[in-house]
């Protein structure tokens, strides 16, 4: 932990933004790595429900130097900052800025933390159908990346918001030559969905701390061969992934995409190798205790 003390005029400054954030490990995770290269760089969390002014006051701090952004801020974020990297911006969603030279340069490191995660644990998703469950910021950033940069047969993406469903389905459709199909969320759909699915990849806040008995997928609707991820990291496992776990299924834990996402997020805000063991044995380290 960083020596107040030795807080100083110079000394940059991080942030997540959120609401909720209590939850957030993204402090834990940024000042143990900031520590461990002796950088002079602080890590806050935030709850903000005005993304607008958030984001003045980021411009306005001559130390201000980058922010994570979480629930439920990442698609209206983008609106609020002066660029968007190119790479990103049909993606819709953004979960890091930087400011650099006056400027918020918006970008995710989202789709890339779940992407490796999923090759890590070796998830061929080659010829496969997978499920997406939810279509907010986060399930925008995972989609385009594996619609991209994956040989899958079907992308299916299943949510109760039906204008942000149709909306991603089309920037999805305009930006990509992956099949996408979708449907409104409801037993009916999801049990269908269930049946032909390969990867199931759990995109929503159900689940999470405190609400962490809430699975949104029935443990009768898995089937053998399945693969579970949950982007929910806090708990480690959740409802989801026991019931996957319980019928034998391969299941991923959220704290991957976490991890993976933080350390290139650190590397944007420093311009340095992330000490990627300490930032995940510090995640490991709160998730078990």
């Amino acid at each position: 932990m960083k020596d107040l003390r030795s807080i100083n005029f110079n000394t940059q400054v991080c942030a997540v933004i959120g609401n909720p954030v209590a939850h957030s490990l993204s402090p834990a995770i940024h000042n143990a790595a900031f520590e461990a290269l002796n950088l002079d760089f602080i890590y806050i969390p935030c709850q903000v429900e005005d993304v607008k002014s958030a984001l003045a006051g980021m411009r306005a701090f001559h130390n201000f130097r980058g922010m994570s952004v979480t629930i439920p801020h990442k698609v209206e974020a983008m609106k609020y900052v002066d660029e968007v990297v190119e790479a990103d911006r049909t993606i819709g969603s953004i979960n890091t800025i930087i400011k650099e030279g006056g400027k918020l340069i918006g970008l995710g490191t989202d789709g890339p933390g779940a992407l490796k995660a999923l090759v890590d644990a070796g998830v061929d998703m080659e010829g496969k159908t997978i499920l997406m469950l939810g279509a907010g910021g986060a399930a925008r950033a995972i989609a385009f990346t594996l619609a991209q940069k994956t040989a899958l047969k079907e992308l299916a993406i299943l949510d109760v918001n039906e204008a942000m469903l149709q909306g991603l389905t089309s920037d999805l459709q305009a930006h990509t030559r992956a099949t996408i199909t979708f449907d409104l969320l409801n037993d009916r759909t999801l049990a269908t969905a269930m049946e032909q699915a390969d990867v199931i990849v759990h995109c929503t806040p159900i689940g999470m701390h405190p609400k962490e008995n809430a699975s949104l997928v029935p443990a009768e609707l898995f089937r053998p061969g399945q693969v579970v991820f949950d982007i929910v990291y806090t708990p480690l496992e959740t409802k989801l992934l026991a019931n996957a776990k319980s019928r034998g299924l391969q299941v991923i834990s959220g704290v991957e995409m976490f991890i993976n996402q933080a350390v290139l997020q650190f590397e944007r805000f420093t311009g340095l190798a992330a000490p990627a063991e300490v930032m995940r044995r510090v995640v490991m380290e709160h998730l078990q205790s």
